[in-house]
């Protein structure tokens, strides 16, 4: 008799059935799942209503779940006590897996080594370098910042509003630029560079910005130094492409022109993952497939 726990699946019945892919972030769950007649679904969560996210998946009765992510291990938990198989994986190899197969998707693979930058709650940096994934560097900075920020200053708003909002702003009322320092040829800078995000605001003489336009600087802090952060560690590795993905980005076009502008700047090739925020959960499903 076979010692294999009856609710592990065989690799062909994994393969047969339906598997989901969730990255378990600090804000979002983000679930994947591949039906047996190879459909393909993604769908976003609240990480905060682990036990709902446990349900939903359970409720497709899957063949396997691979899980990834801070939070895969409270999810395992959940999953486990409803009788559904999971495989947890790394981290790091999840996103991989992801990025490349996404990468493929949009036509634009890569052989080359290249940074994958994860913005969520906070910034992740990886090098990708073939079959190898390693963290490379990051930043506190990131979705967190955009939405505790956004808050504060523009009454509670919430991230889709930040991002619609800071679609319609300007944040050179709020941020103080290099011409505002400096005559013409003072320096060796152009004027139009930022010399210290939301600076303009100590001055008395400015006047009070418009919500739009604090959403935008919002979202200028955070790109301008994740982008410089990524500049950095791109040129230390020699590495040209920097990939960007995450929740962040979604429907974030502001921060998205932003991040491009100054890694271009630095000498590096900006690319944005389509479906970038379910980088994690594809290769969670996949390595957990064995695919």
């Amino acid at each position: 008799m076979s010692g294999r726990d009856p609710r592990q699946p065989s690799r062909a019945a994994a393969l047969a059935g339906t598997t989901v892919g969730v990255d378990a972030g600090a804000t979002l769950a983000k679930v994947v799942v591949r039906e047996a007649q190879g459909g393909l679904r993604r769908e976003l969560r609240s990480a905060q209503t682990l036990p709902a996210v446990a349900d939903a998946v359970a409720s497709l009765a899957p063949a396997r779940v691979g899980l990834t992510g801070g939070g895969a291990a409270d999810l395992d938990a959940l999953l486990d006590a409803r009788g559904v198989a999971t495989v947890r994986v790394n981290e790091f190899a999840a996103w991989g897996s992801g990025a490349a197969s996404l990468l493929r998707d949009q036509g634009t693979p890569s052989d080359d080594p290249y940074l994958l930058v994860s913005l969520g709650t906070g910034t992740s940096v990886m090098l990708v370098d073939g079959m190898s994934v390693s963290r490379v560097g990051g930043t506190a900075l990131g979705g967190g910042t955009v939405v505790g920020l956004g808050a504060l200053l523009l009454d509670g708003a919430d991230f889709a509003s930040i991002a619609a909002l800071a679609a319609e702003g300007d944040r050179r009322t709020v941020d103080l630029l290099v011409s505002d320092i400096y005559r013409p040829g003072g320096i060796p800078l152009t004027g139009d560079l930022t010399a210290a995000n939301f600076g303009r605001l100590s001055r008395t003489e400015a006047p009070r910005p418009r919500p739009e336009d604090l959403a935008h600087a919002v979202m200028g802090l955070v790109g301008e130094n994740v982008a410089l952060v990524c500049g950095g560690l791109a040129a230390a590795r020699q590495v040209r492409r920097v990939v960007f993905a995450g929740s962040t980005l979604r429907d974030n076009q502001s921060l998205r022109a932003i991040l491009a502008l100054i890694t271009g700047a630095l000498g590096r090739e900006p690319l944005f993952l389509e479906g970038g925020e379910f980088a994690g959960a594809t290769g969670a499903l996949a390595l957990a497939s064995g695919g």
